[in-house]
């Protein structure tokens, strides 16, 4: 699976890593909140270097539906019931200001983006309620949106809130433009390189997998923070959803707008041009990440209902993306705690990053400079309310659940784990058979688990190796066995159908089915089955 923003014939190529060397900052992260950041702190003239583990956009800005707009679904509504109208405000002028600042730095490089009216549409009678909820939070904002009985679509709704002149855009062009401009003012931006801890006073050991350099400020733009501090990894709800790019048919044309639905599961729509065609653009049917019996059926559910409205439409492109989704609703950024204050970070954007990326590497940077931001002070000053504390409550207590319950299932033969169900005579967690006698060679055959324990094509299972838990997965012919157990808590891992991944259902770590870690809070590989 690949976005169609990823979908790119020039690979990135890295500048070289230098163990050893001194920065004014280092940023872990090369997606839109990181380069940003990069970039603001590099204007002023520090020494940056950027590290990115895989390449840049690689993660949840290479993935998205790439609106920018001030207008998210419900969201402002959601966040009025719990915080003061100076809290929400703060939240929307912040998200003004990182709009108009990545609209005003596109224009200046001559970077292409559309304007475009922004929607939140009803597609039943019960959510135009939510509706009205969202149109006096978002006038009360200073939003200037409308309720409006036709929204474009080529299907009834009951109505939906417009937003006029928001924008879309190729996160990727993006990307680019800035890698050029920190490259332009001397900073570095090394690809293949992980971030794995930071130790000491400034200037600080940053210590990668490669080695390790020192700076005097730190910041993690890496989705979710990668060190534990501050426990953020308990803070935020990691959600996984889908997108497709459509051909249609000569007689079908995108909507004219931006789109998103009030009902679950959600519905996004926008267009895209490329190489002469106007591509239509959806998303949604999101998940927690690692808790469902099968990815394939969320992105198959999308592309029915896109079939369903747009008849002999062909799919380009199909992918996925990972958001965090605070617990409670706002935002998170600035210093981390027991950071001594050297590491800043930014996370839980609840999908909405085009701006929320900007405004936490506006606020991010001017706290590294000496600046002073009135709406991010505003937010940093917030007092998280019953609600979102009941809600932080009931996600850890889920998690403690899942994690006691899958350890449970792993100790006991015969129990569902990765879809198979009780009753079905088949051990779903079956103990590996005892190890071969040794062969002629006098040298021991590994244990390897029977036929029946070895899944087909392209597909993955957990199975019970003594006391361990083993997974193992088939892909492209090859069969691979690596410890079942995630590298940052602990929590048993899922077999993603549809990526053929090893997801994390406890804090949304996501591993290749070679082990490689891709993303999430976990920053070491899966080991091999046996070797932890």
């Amino acid at each position: 699976m690949t976005s169609i923003w990823l979908d790119r014939r020039d690979p990135f190529t890295s500048d070289p890593f230098e163990p050893d060397t001194r920065y004014d900052t280092v940023v872990a992260g090369a997606g839109l909140t990181g380069l940003v950041t990069a970039l603001l702190l590099a204007r002023s003239g520090q020494s940056v270097l950027v590290l990115e583990a895989r390449f840049p956009g690689a993660v949840t800005t290479g993935n998205t539906t790439a609106k920018v707009t001030l207008l998210q679904g419900t969201f402002l509504s959601r966040l009025a019931r719990q915080y003061s109208q100076k809290q929400v405000q703060a939240y929307v002028d912040g998200n003004r200001e990182g709009q108009a600042w990545l609209l005003r730095y596109l224009e200046e490089h001559s970077v292409p983006f559309q304007r475009r009216d922004a929607y939140t549409y009803a597609a039943s009678a019960q959510g135009t309620e939510t509706l009205r909820e969202e149109v006096s939070a978002a006038t009360t904002a200073g939003l200037d949106v409308d309720y409006v009985r036709d929204a474009g679509l080529p299907f009834p709704v009951h109505g939906a809130v417009r937003l006029p002149d928001q924008a879309q855009i190729n996160p990727m062009e993006v990307l680019d433009a800035l890698v050029a401009d920190i490259r332009s003012r001397g900073g570095r931006i090394v690809s293949g390189v992980r971030l794995r801890d930071v130790t000491g006073d400034a200037p600080s050991a940053v210590k990668t997998d490669r080695g390790s350099v020192r700076a005097d400020k730190v910041v993690l733009a890496t989705g979710t923070p990668v060190l534990d501090r501050g426990l953020y990894f308990a803070k935020l709800k990691p959600s996984r959803s889908y997108a497709a790019a459509l051909d249609l048919q000569e007689d079908q044309a995108p909507p004219p707008g931006m789109y998103i639905s009030v009902e679950q599961p959600t519905h996004s729509l926008r267009d895209y041009e490329v190489d002469g065609r106007n591509l239509l653009l959806v998303g949604g049917h999101g998940h927690q990440v690692g808790r469902t019996d099968s990815e394939k059926a969320h992105l198959a559910g999308l592309l029915d209902w896109a079939g369903g409205h747009y008849p002999g439409a062909v799919t380009t492109h199909t992918w996925s993306a990972q958001d965090y989704m605070p617990t409670n609703l706002m935002p998170f950024f600035g210093k981390l705690p027991r950071g001594k204050g050297q590491i800043y970070f930014g996370t839980g954007y609840n999908k909405w990053g085009m701006t929320n990326a900007v405004a936490a590497a506006l606020g991010i940077s001017a706290d590294i400079l000496g600046g002073q931001v009135p709406w991010a002070d505003t937010i940093h000053h917030r007092i998280t309310s019953p609600a979102g504390a009941l809600s932080a409550v009931a996600l850890n207590a889920g998690v403690a659940a899942r994690l006691a319950s899958d350890w449970g299932k792993v100790s006991t033969e015969g129990r569902k784990i990765n879809g198979l169900k009780r009753g079905t005579g088949q051990s779903t967690v079956p103990a590996a058979p005892a190890t071969a006698a040794p062969d002629a060679a006098g040298a021991a055959a590994a244990a390897v688990p029977d036929t029946s324990a070895v899944p087909a094509e392209g597909q993955g299972k957990v199975y019970r190796e003594g006391n361990r838990p083993v997974a193992v997965s088939t892909v492209d012919g090859t069969t691979c066995r690596l410890s079942a157990v995630c590298t940052h808590m602990g929590g048993i891992l899922h077999w993603n159908d549809n990526e053929q991944t090893w997801d994390c259902p406890l804090h949304g770590s996501r591993f290749t089915n070679q082990g490689t870690l891709l993303e999430g809070p976990a920053t070491r590989d899966l080991p091999e089955a046996g070797t932890a």
